[in-house]
């Protein structure tokens, strides 16, 4: 069950309630300190021997860098079925470039918990996505051609259950050659045994404007590519106003347009796996707000003597502080907004959701997992 914490409840209380441990109650949901909560902390309570035995419904993926804590990593693995590892570059010359640290400890440790590694690609340049990278890879043959045998000798070499493309903001000249690309590479990669996966940027229509979703056809890549990540977050985000990361509303209208395009059971929802914290007030331009933990989230609530709050339209928990004079306002995700995005993906029929990112802990979201 998710309890919502009261004024005045301590975790022994609840445990009384609830006739949970306290000490599975701090454990499971990370408590720091388990006698300081805050009004409308939102808990997840599992009775003992009530933890999932076996994953659950709704495949589960997941991003990571090669620098994650092992421990970190390890909690997803009850839940988690693909493990994403962030990630393979390229050159204009069509080099690959393998991340600056060594994958090959996670890619072991997935297939040992039997999860599926997956190795991601992206144009990377200077510390951001390079869209004349994405030109020159599907636009030249040759250096196309490169970067695919390079990737296959790699997923080989390495041990990986295929590659993941991350492209974003290609250029609308390069829709039709970008969707071609993966479906030579998911050739490729269906030929020796593997899996090509791409990941989109949330479209509600497909004449939709920006250059984030201009390049990007859902209806080719769906037929193109094994499975397709609906990056459902990012409204809420560092340069913007305070608001919630993934509202559901807006997550639900793109997974309505993404059902007309793709079949559902190839669709993977994405959910974030994080918040934002933003000093007021906002100007745009000026203000840069902060990307915080789940669990951070809440700490700072605790020691701020915040109440936290939930949207009902955005179905999200958020509250605001006052430090040093300033008022902050926090967004973030607890179970009870997880809850609704695992329905909501359930309710469409899509074959699972993936996190950005793992790198941060919340135990009790994979717990939660386990219920779908």
């Amino acid at each position: 069950m998710i309890y919502i914490v009261n004024a005045g409840d301590t975790v022994s209380s609840i445990a009384r309630k609830t006739d949970v441990p306290v000490r599975k109650i701090v454990y499971d949901n990370e408590l720091t300190d388990r006698e300081q909560l805050v009004p409308g902390q939102a808990l997840l309570v599992v009775p003992p021997g009530g933890e999932a035995g076996e994953r659950g419904r709704l495949s589960v993926s997941g991003y990571a860098y090669p620098f994650i804590e092992p421990y970190i990593l390890e909690q997803s693995y009850i839940a988690l079925n693909e493990l994403l590892i962030f990630s393979y570059g390229f050159t204009f010359e069509g080099d690959l470039v393998p991340p600056p640290q060594d994958d090959l400890w996670m890619i072991e440790s997935a297939w040992k918990n039997g999860i599926s590694p997956m190795l991601v690609l992206t144009p990377f340049s200077g510390g951001g996505f390079n869209n004349q990278l994405i030109k020159v890879i599907v636009e030249n043959e040759e250096i196309q051609k490169k970067v695919m045998e390079e990737l296959l000798f790699v997923v080989k070499d390495r041990g990986y259950a295929g590659v993941s493309v991350d492209f974003e903001y290609i250029l609308p000249e390069n829709k039709i050659q970008y969707a071609v690309f993966m479906g030579k590479l998911k050739e490729l990669m269906n030929e020796n045994g593997y899996k090509a996966s791409v990941a989109v940027a949330p479209k509600t229509s497909a004449e939709q404007k920006g250059l984030l979703y201009e390049g990007m056809d859902y209806r080719l890549l769906g037929e193109n590519a094994d499975s397709v990540f609906l990056m459902t977050y990012e409204w809420g985000y560092t340069y913007g106003p305070p608001m919630a990361v993934a509202p559901i509303n807006k997550v639900r209208e793109v997974v309505e347009y993404a059902v007309t395009e793709i079949p559902a059971q190839k669709l993977v929802m994405g959910i974030p796996n994080y918040g934002y914290d933003w000093q007021l007030p906002y100007e745009r331009g000026i203000t840069r707000a902060i990307t915080i933990g789940n669990e951070e989230a809440v700490s700072i609530a605790v020691e701020n003597g915040a109440f936290i709050q939930f949207s009902d339209s955005s179905m999200s928990p958020w509250f605001t502080y006052q430090k040093a004079g300033m008022t902050h306002e926090v967004w973030f995700e607890d179970v009870r907004s997880i809850q609704a995005k695992l329905k909501l993906a359930e309710e469409y029929g899509l074959s699972g959701v993936g996190y950005w990112n793992l790198m941060r802990p919340f135990r009790a979201n994979w717990l939660l997992l386990g219920k779908f």
